[in-house]
């Protein structure tokens, strides 16, 4: 089965939907998950926003050929500092989490701290066991999820 490019559009605007749809159980799992500290007051609306502008920008394209946010459905390669080392997450929806395949919910602490971060930011990822230094280098479209997608369907 080929696979087309022209979906990482569709992907996302059916991702507006899926927020809309299911904003009640969303907002809860954020509210269960992040620390008071943590919580940004209108995470989702600033999220749905941001999703809106990658889909303006990219009206005229037929596919989206450039990420430059860590959005759900995007891979992230994030450089750490210390080590020297990379890692890929898959930033998806809770459902998919799989953490020994590296599918990191958007909700997770670190899913949570990677949305919406940009290429070559720096970002300080607080962790059970401490703080760690990282950035991002390379975001991409994750073409698994399309795969999730036609299996769930």
């Amino acid at each position: 089965m080929s696979r087309s490019p022209h979906k990482s559009k569709e992907y996302f605007a059916k991702q507006l939907n899926y927020i809309d749809e299911n904003i009640k159980e969303l907002t809860e799992l954020y509210i269960s998950s992040t620390p008071v500290q943590e919580r940004l007051k209108h995470f989702f609306d600033r999220y749905v926003l941001e999703v809106e502008d990658l889909l303006k920008i990219n009206q005229k394209n037929d596919v989206i050929s450039s990420f430059p946010k860590v959005f759900i459905g995007t891979k992230v390669t994030v450089l750490y500092d210390e080590d020297n080392e990379t890692e890929d997450y898959l930033i998806c929806y809770p459902e998919q989490t799989d953490p020994d395949c590296g599918y990191i919910s958007f909700l997770s602490p670190v899913g949570r701290q990677l949305l919406l971060k940009k290429i070559g930011e720096k970002v300080l990822l607080k962790i059970p066991t401490g703080d760690l230094f990282v950035t991002i280098k390379e975001i991409s479209f994750a073409e698994t999820f399309l795969d999730l997608e036609r299996k769930e369907a």
